[in-house]
């Protein structure tokens, strides 16, 4: 279970586990049924790049001290919090706020962030997007999971459930790989580590274990240890001719192996697999670490981007952190990484909260502006802190 969330482990509380088994059609019929009452939604842009923006915050210490890393957290988190959209949104930019504020413990503003996100929930009927098989919309299952975890209500994960065993049902297609573009890999997989943990049942994990493979097989470079987008991009380059790596892509595979790693039994056989693709990406992203302790849009061409890309940037904190955290990383020589990544994101906070230098919705790496803020870098932030925080530094 993820590190913030109720103590209760699923996996150590029979009353919680879902116990017997449906039968497919009856899953596939209740995946339909679950599909029909998705909320009516209108469409709320995840962010925005304001010409004037305003002061940059003043006051926020890079010292990694508790009361230091709240008072940052909270002011992000509030100004986001107070921007959210009356009706609620199940995508991926959203979920991965969703997930962020999930994460922020109890000791830095009390439950006020996850009672949030229990009213969206409920206000969505626990309901995946629409589209059956694909990652996008099966993102917002983390929190709905972390939900279950919390309050023990099947009707929090019932239907992710059926969602999930329609989707493993579903035969590989040899054209195309279920998860084709490599931040799918944070949005789904956690989301089967999560079902195999509140139900005791390894078809979730043994599935998410085949798929990562397969796009892993596709995507992922053993020499650079990093992931190109997707398949299109196998074969481009950037301007000084290193191929091209998108930071938030590969931000957010290690930000999804984290989370899956976050759900695995120490026992797992899955897990060595795992921690063995984070040491080697870490060690990736502390070599391309850029000097003010962020990463550029694109990784291997930093001057080629004079920005640095707080999404991509967080996750890879995110998952620096963790690594260290349990002791699959050394943390002589990754913790100063987290610490100067952390100091280079308090720089691009405003004095209201705004969180700047996210990278707008895409597919590579591209230019911004600073003021550029969008929801999925404000979660991937509050990750960040809050497994920094977890360190008791």
């Amino acid at each position: 279970m993820r590190a913030g969330l109720s103590t209760l482990n699923t996996r150590h509380c029979g009353n919680l586990r879902i116990l017997g088994c449906c039968v497919f059609i009856g899953l596939v019929v209740s995946a339909a049924i679950a599909s029909s009452r998705n909320p009516v939604q209108s469409p709320a842009p995840p962010g925005d790049s304001l010409s004037k923006p305003g002061p940059l915050a003043v006051g926020l210490s890079p010292k990694l001290d508790k009361a230091d890393l709240a008072r940052a957290m909270r002011l992000v988190a509030d100004w986001q919090l107070g921007r959210m959209p009356a009706e609620p949104q199940y995508d991926w930019t959203w979920a991965a706020l969703y997930a962020g504020m999930m994460s922020v413990p109890e000791q830095v503003s009390g439950d006020k962030y996850r009672r949030a996100m229990l009213l969206i929930g409920e206000k969505m009927n626990w309901q995946p997007g629409p589209r059956v098989e694909h990652a996008d919309d099966q993102a917002v299952g983390q929190m709905y999971m972390e939900q279950y975890f919390i309050h023990g209500d099947k009707r929090m994960m019932a239907p992710m459930r059926a969602r999930l065993d329609a989707e493993i049902a579903t035969p590989d297609d040899p054209n195309k790989p279920l998860w084709w573009w490599c931040d799918a890999l944070f949005m789904a997989p956690p989301v089967f580590a999560d079902m195999t943990a509140a139900t005791d049942d390894d078809k979730y994990v043994n599935f998410m274990a085949h798929e990562w493979d397969i796009t892993t097989q596709l995507l992922y470079d053993p020499s650079k240890h990093l992931y190109s987008r997707d398949a299109s991009y196998l074969n481009k380059h950037e301007k000084n001719g290193e191929k091209v790596f998108w930071s938030r892509g590969n931000g957010w595979v290690m930000g999804g192996i984290v989370r899956v790693l976050q759900e695995l039994p120490e026992n797992s056989p899955l897990r060595p697999r795992y921690e063995a693709q984070l040491r080697q990406m870490s060690a990736e992203a502390l070599a391309i670490q850029g000097k003010d302790g962020l990463w550029r849009p694109g990784l291997l061409d930093a001057d080629s981007y004079p920005l640095p890309e707080i999404s991509g940037s967080a996750f890879m904190a995110y998952a620096l952190a963790y690594g260290v955290n349990e002791k699959i990383l050394d943390k002589k020589v990754y913790w100063p990484a987290v610490r100067k990544a952390w100091a280079g994101m308090l720089v691009h906070i405003y004095a209201d909260g705004r969180l700047g230098c996210i990278q707008p919705v895409g597919a590579r790496p591209d230019a911004f502006v600073e003021s550029s803020s969008y929801v999925y870098g404000v979660g991937a932030f509050l990750l960040a802190g809050s497994e920094i925080y977890r360190a008791g530094q």
